[in-house]
């Protein structure tokens, strides 16, 4: 027997309150944007400038205990990470450590790196630092610059990818989806004041990707429909197209969320800022792709040109039994 989570045929009307739907998601943009511009985001080490340092040792790293140990320092933000390599000998131990930026200095003095050594080296004896790097306020600034055009470009070529293989009205519907998502997305991580680092960069451009993956199986079953029930007001096709796909849909969704929210619990501190962003990206990205896309998509209308004749899928023999 297949496991279902909905069932093999439904009919959800999901249009009945589209006009709420998308107040309601231009609501929680606004307080999302507004969210941004009054307390700003947590930006980590890799935003803000910082120093980064290679230890080595002969002994397990215990980043717990590496963590208390710095925390007497008062150095801010300080994260700490194990790096595992198949090259390394059985007895070679390494740690990556990264402190945010003192005073809005380019790099911690040296008497603090032989301080952070010292106080080290009470939890691991005999700790090496193979190398101390910084990066300055500048190095942080084109870093921010460079994510939001790569988050900014992503969008753009959705929107050129999804207009040349459908029809604008998609398009829009489409790249309104994305920018819901990636802007819940930042209002979030700025109300709960989540660390922001690169890796949650990397999640927006993962949630733009999964979201548009959503967003084309609807609209693909969408413009199938838009031929095949030539009768067929849209707002019947779209609440048609979007039952049909409903099954794929949500099985997605939760096959991913259960891998997300074991990555969540059992990955760790160094992930859990990305994973977050992954599980709240699938949510939202799921919801807009019905609730923002297909409405937008609704509000705009679609020009349905009866003089081309009915597309039919697979060839001659399609419908042969083998």
């Amino acid at each position: 027997m297949r496991l279902r989570l909905v069932p093999k045929q439904t009919s959800f009307d999901f249009f009945s309150r589209w006009k709420l739907w998308l107040g309601l998601s231009a609501l929680l943009m606004v307080v999302g944007f507004a969210s941004f511009m009054i307390q700003g985001l947590n930006f980590g080490i890799d935003f803000r400038g910082g120093t980064t340092i290679r230890t080595e040792s002969t002994q397990e790293v215990d980043v717990g205990g590496y963590r208390d140990a710095l925390a007497t320092l008062e150095l801010g933000d300080v994260t700490i990470t194990e790096v595992f390599d198949p090259t390394f000998d059985d007895d070679q131990f390494v740690a990556m450590i990264r402190i945010q930026a003192q005073d809005e200095g380019e790099a911690i003095s040296g008497d603090m790196i032989r301080t952070i050594q010292t106080t080290l080296d009470v939890v691991a004896p005999g700790i090496k630092f193979v190398s101390v790097e910084s990066v300055g306020p500048k190095v942080s600034g084109e870093l921010v610059q460079t994510a939001v055009l790569a988050v900014a470009l992503a969008i753009g070529a959705v929107l050129i990818y999804i207009w040349l293989r459908f029809e604008w009205q998609f398009a829009l519907g489409a790249v309104a989806a994305l920018v819901h998502d990636v802007i819940l997305t930042i209002g979030i991580f700025s109300e709960l004041q989540i660390k922001f680092d690169l890796a949650i960069i990397a999640a927006l451009l993962t949630i733009v990707g999964y979201s548009l993956n959503d967003t084309v199986v609807v609209f693909d079953r969408v413009r199938e429909n838009l031929r095949k029930y030539k009768k067929k007001t849209l707002a019947e096709v779209l609440n048609l197209s979007i039952n049909e796909t409903l099954s794929r849909t949500v099985m997605t969704s939760v096959t991913t969320l259960l891998a997300l929210i074991s990555l969540y619990v059992l990955g760790g501190d160094v992930i859990r800022g990305f994973v977050f962003a992954m599980i709240w990206g699938v949510i939202v990205g799921t919801y807009s792709s019905i609730f923002v896309a297909s409405a937008i998509l609704l509000y705009l209308g679609v020009k349905r040109d009866w003089s081309k004749p009915t597309s039919t899928t697979g060839n001659q023999f399609a419908n042969v039994d083998a």
